[in-house]
């Protein structure tokens, strides 16, 4: 049989994006988020509460779902390839300027330059971290009554719920988009992705390392050839 050439068989290449302790934090966080949100809708929508009862116990695991969610992080601090990715998440340049205009405008002409990680997945990350760090700090308290007066509760319980709510319809757009990205969840499920994939929705990042664009370099040379495999 003819081999094949060599643009088809860098289209057919698989090139490592997540390590395995980054999959077992991303697994890990979106079980308890499950969780957490699960147990939410149980204590708010009539329905499901009187569906499932036991709401004492519903309580208990919507508050220990919510406070171990920042376990995963933590633990995955002592992976060098998880704090790598979180350097590129928390960099933003010129490039993620573009990505996000053409996003917002709809446009699909304009290129959109990405690294790694593109501008949306920076955002998201970004505003995800917050919004736990608000929730954790309001449900604690919700939950321990005595730490502050109850004025100070009755507006912790407004915040808490709100952001849930947003939280409940940002989630819900993330897990659209990995729906509509099949590539993208293999990646999350196995490690590897198809290099044809990544040069054309990331194609500043540079194979498992950074590119021009994501260390702050000027603009021309992320045109540089990709790194051989």
């Amino acid at each position: 049989m003819p081999r094949p050439s060599e643009p088809a068989r860098r289209r057919t290449e698989r090139i490592h994006r997540f390590s395995g302790a980054e999959r077992w934090i991303h697994r890990s966080t979106a079980a308890l988020t499950g969780l957490c949100a699960g147990t939410a809708a149980c204590l708010y929508l009539p329905a499901l509460a009187e569906l499932v009862g036991r709401r004492h116990l519903l309580v208990t695991v919507h508050v220990w779902s919510g406070l171990l969610l920042v376990v995963p992080f933590l633990l995955g601090l002592a992976s060098s390839a998880f704090r790598a990715d979180l350097r590129r998440l928390g960099r933003f340049g010129p490039h993620d300027r573009v990505w996000l205009r053409a996003a917002l405008r709809r446009d699909r002409v304009t290129r959109r330059p990405a690294g790694k990680f593109n501008a949306g997945q920076k955002v998201y990350a970004g505003w995800l971290a917050g919004a736990v760090l608000v929730m954790a700090g309001t449900g604690m308290l919700m939950w321990w009554t005595g730490l502050v007066p109850l004025v100070r509760r009755t507006a912790a319980t407004f915040v808490h719920d709100w952001l849930a709510l947003t939280m409940g319809v940002v989630l819900a757009a993330h897990i659209g988009k990995a729906l509509a990205d099949p590539e993208a969840r293999r990646g999350l499920r196995t490690g590897s992705v198809d290099r044809g994939w990544a040069e054309r929705e990331h194609p500043l990042w540079r194979h498992g390392r950074p590119g021009p664009a994501e260390r702050g370099e000027p603009a021309d040379a992320d045109r540089a050839p990709a790194d051989p495999a």
